[in-house]
């Protein structure tokens, strides 16, 4: 039905894809598997319209794909539910399920009345019970999922991919979404469905692809698979028997301390303990807490409860400002929307942080802040940068880009730092130098929290590595104990 073979595309000298390729039967459920960064994305975009490769033969249903345009794609049968929602709020579910089509519109507007039974009749065709009437906005996250799913079907899609469906379902959502998919399945729609946790690939898949560093490494039937078998094929060795890690916190002095911490939805009671100059990791797939754990600590999460101890004293805050003034910061994953202010120049965005923590002691002169602009630069060692301070932090590359909003926090001398991908987006030379300068702030006695999706940079930089699945954390290893497959094992609910 679906055949993708020859796939390439490359984004300057990184091979995304290299001569990938996937195979789906009509009524099938495909499993497209991989670590992050193997490629799936890309090839998601390719197959939606979303982005051109640089090489392809894709036919559907033995007739050549158009490709670079979503419209021709969805108009061909493809269409793609992902994790984010594209559902428009304040429209009832019949209007979003006919969003676009022009069969249900009068000429002085839309006809709802032929909207609510269209839509009524994609609804019962999956066994869907969600009132046509309702306003989306007060669905349940499973319930607009579904409704995504249904407006895909109502397109006549002959291909739904399903992009990491489940990370924020419950396990009885996910249930009803599943049974969902062997209905499509029972009037012979095919599903790619994009998952990293192993029970469910085995669960609902027929046949899997697997994807590493943009090559495709197996297409086998999920039944000739076990877990084990699975991962090794993703990250490339073998998954070591090892006696299963068990949760501990550091022995001796503590400098942060965590303590049943909870952001509802995303955080599930989680404890540990850092000690002065000790790195910890956070691994985990995408929608496991991660992320929102760092930013709970930060103060961004207004709903967060527990205790967090900074040197012994209560810290936890709902407010960034009180949290940089009790000496912790954040370097956040998206260092363009969070990070930086690329309007501004390199000096303004250096200096930034250092302002707002000690505004009420009155803006430094400007000779002290050229001097630190340029102490920064040195000792970050920022390319591009020296003697440029009135620059647009823009001019710099990725790389530049991440040691400013680096530089910018460790001026504000914190206590306990926290990094979201700190190496996001950036060539392997500059990953290396940032790399060091972690290295270099063990010497300050500072906590230093490191999120990251790449299990390796997890691997060389940290101390002790927690695991999280699903809010919570499921594991601890120290850095000797610690492995790529043995990680992978843990963030895919496999313990």
């Amino acid at each position: 039905m679906l055949a993708a073979e020859n796939v390439f595309k490359h984004y300057g000298g990184v091979h995304a894809l290299h001569d990938a390729a996937l195979h789906v039967g009509v009524g099938e459920v495909h499993g497209l598997i991989g670590e992050n960064g193997s490629g799936k994305s890309t090839f998601l975009k390719i197959l939606s319209g979303q982005i051109l490769p640089d090489q392809a033969e894709i036919t559907l249903d033995g007739e050549p794909l158009p490709l670079g345009k979503p419209t021709l794609s969805l108009a061909s049968g493809i269409a793609t539910v992902t994790q984010e929602t594209t559902l428009v709020p304040d429209l009832s579910v019949a209007e979003n399920i006919v969003l676009g089509r022009r069969a249900v519109r009068r000429w002085w507007g839309l006809d709802r009345r032929a909207s609510r039974k269209r839509a009524a009749e994609v609804l019962d065709r999956l066994d869907l019970h969600v009132d046509p009437r309702t306003i989306v906005n007060r669905l349940r996250p499973d319930e607009k999922q579904m409704v995504e799913i249904a407006r895909a079907i109502s397109m006549d899609a002959k291909v739904l991919i399903l992009d990491e469906p489940t990370s924020s379902l419950t396990d009885e959502e996910v249930a009803a979404l599943f049974g969902v998919v062997k209905s499509l399945k029972a009037h012979g729609v095919s599903t790619i469905f994009v998952s990293h946790r192993m029970k469910e690939v085995f669960e609902i898949t027929d046949r899997v692809t697997v994807l590493r560093d943009g090559k495709l490494v197996a297409e086998r039937d999920t039944a000739e698979l076990d877990s084990a078998g699975l991962i090794e094929l993703m990250v490339g060795n073998k998954l070591e028997e090892k006696t299963p890690p068990t949760l501990s916190t550091t022995s001796g002095e503590v400098k942060l301390k965590v303590d049943h911490l909870v952001v509802p939805g995303m955080v599930q009671d989680v404890s540990f303990e850092v000690g002065p100059g000790e790195i910890v990791g956070f691994a985990g797939l995408i929608g496991a807490g991660r992320s929102e754990l760092l930013k709970a600590i930060f103060g961004l999460h207004p709903t967060a409860e527990g205790r967090v101890e900074l040197d012994g004293a209560e810290v936890l805050s709902h407010n960034p400002r009180h949290a940089m003034r009790n000496g912790i910061a954040l370097v956040p994953a998206d260092r363009k929307e969070q990070g930086l202010i690329l309007e501004m120049s390199i000096k303004e965005n250096l200096v930034m942080a250092h302002t707002a923590r000690s505004w009420r002691l009155g803006r430094p002169p400007r000779r002290r802040e050229a001097k630190e602009v340029a102490q920064a630069v040195e000792s970050f060692r920022v390319a591009g940068a020296k003697g440029r301070g009135g620059a647009s932090i823009g001019s710099l590359s990725g790389g530049n880009q991440q040691k400013i909003v680096l530089a910018k926090w460790l001026a504000t001398s914190p206590q306990a730092i926290l990094l979201d991908e700190p190496t996001r987006g950036v060539d392997v030379g500059a990953k290396e130098e940032i790399y060091g300068l972690l290295d270099d702030l063990r010497s300050s006695g500072s906590a230093i929290l490191v999120s990251s999706s790449e299990t390796p940079e997890l691997i060389r930089l940290c101390d002790r590595i927690f695991v999280m699945f699903r809010g919570r954390i499921v594991a601890s290893m120290a850095n000797e104990n610690a492995s790529e497959s043995a990680i992978a094992n843990y963030a895919t609910g496999n313990n």
